[in-house]
């Protein structure tokens, strides 16, 4: 019998493990510079959890069967609702806005995933909770730029879109209609709204929506020629000058879409997902303002805006794969430490270990015998191995470089 991963799940190894490093690391360093701190929440959580609000599809998430146990569990597909759980419950009393980054797996079953395609993915990202409106917006949008940046890539596009919008300009076509309108705007299905029993006004309508792409002086030029009421006329003007604000910043090629409807239903202003300009279908990131989602899970119902991304580590890893900025090979000991005889064992743990305690990072291996001084040699060379540390019987150590 071969042993494999389960379905759906992969191994990574070591040169694996070093690029996706590479990735988490310079992501990290930015969310430090914009303040933001490490949340680690549980990876199992309560279905009520995942399900509250009906924010997420049951379907998606991979659930555990409990022995005993009245508690559906299953495994998290994202982040959000898992620390918007942990700041109402666990974190009372504190100042906001509270600004959390995290590097964690996430478990999603997808269609692809029915045909032993990929349930495990790895994601990083923050969510800037208590603080609602036009900077709370920008800094999350400009924070994303930052991120790619640092990881030095340069031809992507940020779509973005305004899910309270979209939502209100659905509520045109009634109860009965809007889910499968909503649903083919979302796909820019327009056989379907060409066949769906529409009067022509409505007809044209979904048609404007489903055509609300581009730059945002077409799109904004368009949106303001439907019927609109006086709150939605303000949540466009909301929408021009969070365009106007990071326009002036030149730091965001942006795409303006109020078409953009996320499959996870619980935001309720921009929206927004990262898009690769080689390869439109690969989504580096997503996100968007959710402010009624902490209200869920608030012992007193009360809504604490919230606002934040996850950028897909896979998927940035393909499209950095192509600049040769990873890591090619896994890194190098600095140092092989071999004992010349047996009763040099000791001292050459002990040197190994001074050697390790140094200021700069060491990486050190110990020999472990069983072979002749060219043998040693040739593994370190195989290895990369800089220097050797041969120690003799008193302690003393001789030092031969390989390069």
């Amino acid at each position: 019998m071969v042993y494999q991963p389960a379905s759906g799940a992969r191994d990574l190894l070591p040169l694996d493990v070093e690029k996706k490093r590479w990735i988490e690391e310079r992501l990290q360093q930015v969310f430090h510079r914009w303040g933001y701190h490490r949340i680690i929440t549980s990876t199992l959580e309560r279905m009520d959890t995942l399900m509250a609000g009906e924010a997420i599809q049951r379907q998606m998430v991979i659930q555990l069967q409990q022995n005993g146990e009245d508690d559906e569990l299953g495994l998290r597909p994202e982040l959000t609702a898992s620390i918007a759980r942990t700041v109402v419950t666990r974190m009372a009393g504190l100042h906001y806005p509270q600004r959390l980054y995290y590097n964690a797996n996430v478990f999603r079953r997808t269609w692809e995933s029915r045909h032993n395609r990929q349930q495990e993915f790895y994601q990083a990202g923050v969510e800037l909770l208590g603080a609602g409106g036009l900077l709370a917006n920008a800094e999350v949008l400009l924070l994303v730029a930052d991120c790619l940046a640092a990881l030095g890539l340069r031809e992507w596009h940020l779509i973005l879109g305004e899910a309270g919008i979209t939502r209100s300009l659905l509520s045109a076509f009634g109860d009965n209609l809007q889910d499968k309108v909503r649903s083919a705007i979302a796909h820019l299905d327009r056989i379907t709204i060409d066949t769906l029993p529409l009067s022509e006004k409505l007809r044209d309508r979904a048609r404007i929506m489903m055509d609300l792409r581009g730059s945002s002086a077409d799109v904004l030029q368009k949106v303001s020629i439907l019927d609109l009421d006086e709150e939605q006329r303000e949540a466009v003007n909301n929408l021009k000058s969070l365009v106007e604000l990071l326009e002036s910043e030149k730091k965001l090629p942006l795409i303006l879409d109020l078409s953009l409807i996320q499959t996870i239903d619980y935001y309720t202003g921009i929206v927004f997902e990262v898009v690769n300009d080689t390869d439109q279908t690969r989504v580096l990131g997503r996100g968007g303002r959710y402010d009624q989602l902490l209200g869920l899970y608030h012992p007193q119902g009360e809504n604490i805006p919230g606002i934040g991304f996850g950028l897909n580590i896979e998927d940035l890893y393909q499209v950095l794969l192509s600049t040769q900025q990873l890591p090619q090979v896994i890194p190098a000991s600095n140092w092989l430490v071999a004992p010349e005889t047996p009763s040099a064992n000791a001292f050459a743990f002990a040197y190994a270990q001074k050697l390790r305690d140094s200021t700069d990072l060491a990486r050190v291996e110990i020999d472990l015998g069983g072979r002749d001084a060219d043998a040693i040699r040739q593994y370190a060379r195989d290895r990369g191995i800089a220097q050797i540390a041969w120690i003799k019987a008193d302690g003393s150590p001789k030092i031969e470089s390989l390069r």
